[in-house]
């Protein structure tokens, strides 16, 4: 009788028309990484189905909308202890997810890949007014101020390149839709004292069309969590 493979590690990519990417990056994922990969994808018509499908990679159709529903869709699929999440629009470096991993192997209930340690490059880092910038920093210095106590500074709380162990995500009780999925995830992470670790990313250009997420209606969506998440018991 085969020996059934002991499942440590999974490797969550997550697309919406995200075919452009996937075709550039495919070949960088280390996927020998890790001990499951799939993909949970939303609605893409773009060809990223069936580029993903050609190349025997496990797919799961996402049928409720939203970036958290994708997170908290995985985190139920996955048999590995460990998550990481990626998302193949050329901002996150594929070369992270074994460093990600590794991080969680020392102790740590989650690792982000921060885009504002010293070694770490931002995407408008090139530019002298950095919007993005400037309000990630923003939330990150008031999730720290209001719930961070004793643990180390966590410079860049919204940035969904992280991984996670799944118990850890599981006592979270994670609620967020849509990109405040991982604000929630830190914020939530740092209340209940957990250990986060960071490791310095290089964040690259986007491939392929505009982010999903608009700077303003983005914002806006994070101050009103921010305001949610602070009178909610968990």
């Amino acid at each position: 009788m085969r020996k059934k493979k002991h499942i440590e590690t999974t490797l969550v990519i997550l697309t919406r028309n995200e075919i452009e990417g996937m075709r550039a990056l495919v070949g960088r994922i280390p996927f020998e990484a890790c001990d499951e990969h799939f993909v949970v994808d939303f609605e893409s018509d773009d060809g990223t189905v069936d580029f993903v499908r050609k190349r025997g990679i496990r797919i799961i159709r996402q049928e409720k909308p939203g970036r958290g529903e994708a997170f908290r869709l995985a985190s139920r699929e996955a048999q590995g202890k460990f998550l990481v999440f990626f998302s193949p629009d050329g901002n996150e470096d594929p070369a992270d997810i074994p460093k990600l991993l590794d991080k969680l192997r020392e102790g740590y209930d989650m690792v982000i890949a921060s885009r504002f340690l010293p070694g770490s490059r931002n995407e408008e880092d090139r530019f002298l007014v950095r919007p993005r910038a400037w309000a990630n920093r923003a939330f990150s210095f008031v999730a720290n101020l209001l719930w961070n106590r004793g643990g180390e500074y966590v410079s860049d709380t919204i940035n969904g390149y992280r991984a996670i162990r799944k118990s850890a995500f599981d006592k979270l009780q994670l609620t967020a839709q849509g990109y405040a999925i991982e604000y929630q995830m830190t914020i939530r992470a740092i209340r209940k004292g957990m250990r986060i670790a960071e490791i310095p990313t290089i964040e690259g250009q986007r491939i392929g069309g505009e982010s999903k997420a608009g700077s303003i209606p983005t914002g806006l969506r994070f101050l009103w969590f921010l305001l949610r998440e602070g009178l909610t018991r968990f």
